[in-house]
């Protein structure tokens, strides 16, 4: 069954459950109502009846009363408690013989009496001075008040199914506004299924519905970029390990088929080694690469003081720095300390420092301090930075920027950082080049 008609079919059960009991308590409950109603009206009609009578007839007996009331139109009794008798100006007297042979006139608490299996509404007022015993006593059949309630039921029921068919219909047509968007994103996952990314539409929604359409939007775009960036990384790969490997292969042949004299082949022979080297290392940072990104056992977090890290930093650059004549200016606020691998944040560090020293003129400036409860890590250099169009994609792998080595270097840093729970991001420095910034959130 689809959702449009489940939502529609549990609405309309949760109506009609909710409909009949509504009906079944103002059917119990409007009997009572009107009970009591009558009960005042008779009480009021008796009252100003009796009332009359004590001001005209004073000391009037039973059957004086009798005569009286032969006249009023009403179901009534007179009831002499002293005798316990009881006669009716406007019922025969078989009538009276019954409901008082039926009911226990003396009962005053007693609201209903009964009659060969009716039911009739009483009301009792007592004639002054009460020490006459005498009552006046009121009725009218219950037949009477249950028709005005089964006629008050059956407009109710009208206006219940007139209510119920128009809080359908709007049912369907609010589900239909509520599973219309699901159909569309439906339809829009079919395309993410079959990777049609260029072709996941937006969908007009509100609330929830909205929230999920701009996460299935988002992940359709990050998938598209996921896959192209694959593409782009096999294709770079391919490129990487194709060049080194027909540059061995070249000067394999050259020595096998003796094209070379003896110098050229020595030549060949570290030129092979060169690209050996070359090659192993692009292998080694696209392993790291892939165990970063699916082996988290490999990133084994401990405590770190951040200046151990920084001195370690300064050491292993040191030679580089010497060999280009490079400023290599470092500076580090307190002590801050920091959860992630020392090992694998030092190399992050590294890349981010060589790939400076690589590029800078004469600086680089390495700077650790502390930033609104953030560890904040900067190295900036005064070279040529990093052009706009290269930004975006800086961290990408196999993306190298003039005077690049393998293009991994970036992407494995990021990658390091992003297990730490940090980010980094690279803009223009004050000194004029490159400024990678890294935040590591506590």
């Amino acid at each position: 069954m689809r959702l449009q008609s489940q939502l529609n079919s549990a609405f309309t059960t949760l109506l009609l459950v909710i409909l009949a009991i509504t009906g079944y308590v103002i059917y119990s409950l409007i009997l009572d109502m009107l009970i009591q109603d009558e009960q005042r009206q008779l009480r009021q009609k008796g009252d100003l009846i009796v009332d009359v009578l004590n001001n005209q007839y004073e000391g009037t007996n039973l059957s004086n009363l009798n005569n009286l009331l032969e006249d009023q139109g009403l179901q009534m009794f007179i009831y002499d408690r002293n005798q316990n008798v009881a006669v009716s100006p406007t019922l025969p007297e078989n009538v009276v013989a019954g409901f008082f042979k039926k009911n226990d006139f003396s009962d005053k608490n007693k609201t209903l009496w009964e009659y060969k299996g009716d039911k009739f509404v009483t009301s009792r007022i007592i004639f002054a001075p009460e020490s006459t015993g005498v009552e006046l006593i009121l009725l009218t059949p219950l037949s009477d008040l249950e028709s005005v309630q089964q006629s008050f039921i059956f407009r109710l029921m009208i206006v219940f199914l007139l209510g119920g068919a128009i809080a359908i219909i709007l049912s369907y047509f609010l589900t239909r506004k509520l599973v219309t968007p699901l159909s569309q994103l439906k339809k829009q996952l079919k395309k993410i299924e079959k990777r049609q990314f260029n072709a996941v539409e937006r969908i007009k929604a509100t609330g929830e519905i909205k929230e999920v359409e701009q996460s299935v939007y988002d992940m359709a775009k990050e998938l598209e970029r996921y896959i192209n960036s694959q593409q782009t990384f096999f294709q770079n790969a391919s490129h990487e390990l194709k060049t080194p490997l027909m540059t061995i292969q070249g000067y394999a042949e050259g020595i096998r088929d003796k094209i070379f004299d003896e110098q050229e082949e020595e030549k060949g022979l570290e030129m092979m080694v060169t690209e050996v080297n070359r090659l192993k290392k692009i292998i080694n940072e696209m392993i790291l690469l892939a165990k970063l990104d699916s082996e988290p056992d490999v990133y084994t977090p401990e405590n770190l003081q951040l200046s151990q890290i920084l001195e370690q930093v300064i050491d292993r650059t040191l030679p580089i720095v010497n060999e280009k004549g490079i400023e290599l200016k470092h500076m580090i606020d307190g002590s801050p300390q920091l959860y992630a691998d020392g090992e694998k944040l030092l190399r992050a560090i590294l890349n981010l420092t060589f790939n400076a020293i690589r590029h800078a003129k004469s600086k680089v400036h390495l700077h650790i301090f502390e930033q609104n409860k953030n560890i904040m890590i900067t190295i900036e250099d005064d070279g040529e930075g990093v052009s706009e169009e290269l930004i975006p994609h800086i961290f990408h792998r196999f993306v190298k920027g003039k005077g690049g080595e393998t293009g991994l270097g970036l992407a494995i840093a990021r990658a390091i950082i992003e297990q730490s729970n940090g980010k980094i991001r690279v803009k223009r420095s004050d000194l004029g080049g490159a400024k990678f910034e890294i935040v590591f959130t506590r």
